[in-house]
């Protein structure tokens, strides 16, 4: 190639690179004024001393050795704890972090394919899917889904690392791909399947397979030897979240979800999420589980369709390779959360596509300009049609970005387009009772109790809206009812330790109170409540002790 041409190439790459960069920054335009949203913002950002603390040597000891929210993802916390620093509690540069690392993504992938296959337009359009479709908007607009767009970065950098390193294999450039892949763990574990997905990646578009004079299955078992140290680390990803996801009591027994109950949840799953990427409508914050109530037909839908699908890959699987890589990278990628184990309430989620959809967009992308090779106004057509499809998808991630801006925008939503949605009743509710609404606060608490009797804090929450009404035995009823359900739930020991003092049953409330101190020794409300408790009992000495905790 002459320097004429590799100047022409160079500056068509700066180009798609710059129309890639504009058109994510458009859609992600009014992301500058939104604010925290409250539903796991809280436990991330706006509620944690040590994110606030910034990057002290005592908040990163914090972000290495415990496990909160459920998970273990140190990088994630050293990025909160970064950010707080540079712009404290101000939203702005929060979320202008997510955009830079979504833009970085995009900028990485759309490199990677045209590296990879030579293909510049092709690499573009799919770049462009990723950067605007309405399916990833979550993980770019939330904050509390940093660890999203953190951990992809480094997931990218790996399937870099990875493609310099099959150019001249060596212990030299095996260890950035083994670094890259560690701190992509560290943000986020649901790396865990990039093993896998470099496995994919050898037979097309790197082609090792084929390139090998050893035969297929002994070039197969070489190629998966060499990722023996990655599928290590994975594992070791793997034991550690769901050891941790256990501990907070987040993964669901299957008495909760019986096994048929996940494998019929993660079919329609799989399936909805193709739909949602080709039809992105009805796109929410949460998807309430509806476990047994899922309708048959929906479950015999899904497998015709994944059976569909997985039939036209086998047939075409020599004659156009990307077909059988895209389908298992989205297959496989999805794993860690479709639901088989299942952590948490929801069925499915948006930000759980962040990866997965890529093998998608490779399959349409590379699929229809395959299947029109022979048209002779193919190249223009399918610019004309591509253009065309992401600037409505950009029209429509730009909705969808608006409804991140407050928690009532976003849960109303959610309200809209969802039914039986205790999470979005429950967030509704708080935001009532922000306004001073806070009958139709209790209605909300009410309808989240109704979908999901177990949520311990719904009925603490009512409790308290019932005592401010007057309704004194309706909220002791709630409180008792919350800890049937959470037993060590010490704010609502405390409550009721309130009201049944209120009702002179002094004793029960002084074993509710001292109930609650064995749960959180440091909750000065029931310190409080003690030691004036006692001083009317004329237990002087006992209040004292109370008193001089609340100093502490």
């Amino acid at each position: 190639m002459d320097k004429q041409s590799q100047g022409n190439g160079l500056h068509v790459k700066l180009l798609m690179g710059g129309l890639l960069v504009i058109a994510t920054l458009i859609v992600f335009w009014p992301i500058r004024t939104h604010k925290f949203i409250a539903y796991d913002g809280e436990a991330f950002v706006t509620n944690n001393e040590y994110v606030q603390a910034g990057l002290t040597w005592k908040s990163v000891r914090w972000a290495f050795t415990t496990i909160y929210t459920a998970n273990w993802h140190p990088l994630t916390w050293l990025s909160h704890m970064l950010d707080c620093q540079l712009y404290g509690l101000d939203p702005r540069g929060h979320h202008l972090t997510n955009v830079f690392f979504h833009l970085t993504n995009t900028l990485l992938l759309f490199g990677f394919l045209r590296r990879t296959t030579g293909a510049v337009g092709r690499s573009t359009v799919v770049a462009a899917l990723f950067a605007v479709h309405p399916l990833h908007v979550e993980s770019v607009a939330w904050i509390a889904e940093r660890k999203d767009v953190l951990s992809a970065f480094f997931g990218m950098l790996t399937m870099w690392a990875y493609v310099r390193y099959t150019e001249q294999p060596g212990l030299a450039r095996y260890l950035p791909v083994l670094l890259a892949l560690t701190l992509g763990l560290l943000a986020k574990p649901m790396l865990v399947t990039l093993p896998f997905v470099l496995l994919l990646l050898d037979y097309w578009p790197l082609r090792r397979f084929a390139g090998s004079r050893a035969p297929r299955n002994r070039q197969g078992w070489l190629l998966l030897r060499e990722k023996i140290p990655l599928l290590c680390l994975a594992a070791a990803s793997s034991v550690v979240t769901f050891a941790a996801q256990r501990a907070d009591g987040s993964v669901a027994s299957l008495d909760q979800f019986a096994l048929w109950t996940r494998v019929a949840n993660a079919l329609v799953s799989y399936a909805v999420y193709i739909q949602k990427m080709v039809w992105p409508t009805g796109l929410t914050v949460f998807y309430p589980y509806y476990g047994n109530d899922l309708p048959i037909g929906h479950v015999v839908g899904a497998i015709f369709t994944l059976a569909s699908i997985t039939l036209i890959v086998l047939f075409k699987t020599r004659r156009a390779p990307y077909l059988v890589v895209g389908w298992l990278w989205y297959l496989g990628t999805l794993v860690p959360v479709i639901g088989l184990v299942q952590v948490g309430q929801q069925a499915m989620a948006d930000r759980y596509t962040y990866i997965p959809l890529i093998g998608l967009f490779v399959m349409v992308v590379w699929g229809i300009w395959d299947l029109l090779a022979r048209w002779h106004y193919r190249r223009f057509v399918l610019s004309v049609v591509a253009l065309s499809t992401i600037m409505v998808l950009m029209a429509r991630s730009w909705d969808q970005v608006r409804l991140w801006q407050d928690n009532w925008t976003l849960f109303q939503h959610a309200l809209a387009v969802t039914s039986r949605n205790h999470v979005a009743h429950y967030m509704i509710a708080g935001e009532l009772v922000t306004r001073g609404n806070h009958h139709e606060a209790m209605d909300h608490y009410a309808a989240t109790i109704m979908y999901r009797p177990d949520w311990a804090e719904a009925r603490n929450n009512l409790a308290v809206l019932l005592e401010a009404d007057g309704k004194i035995d309706e909220a002791i009823e709630q409180y008792k009812a919350a800890l049937r359900y959470k037993p060590r739930y010490a704010l609502a020991h405390n409550n009721l330790g309130v009201l049944l003092a209120r009702k002179n049953q002094d004793e029960e409330a002084v074993a509710h109170y001292e109930a609650a101190l064995r749960i959180d020794p440091a909750l000065v409300d029931a310190h409080r409540n003690l030691a004036l408790l006692l001083a009317r009992q004329g237990k002087m000495e006992e209040a004292a002790h109370h008193l001089s905790a609340i100093l502490r």
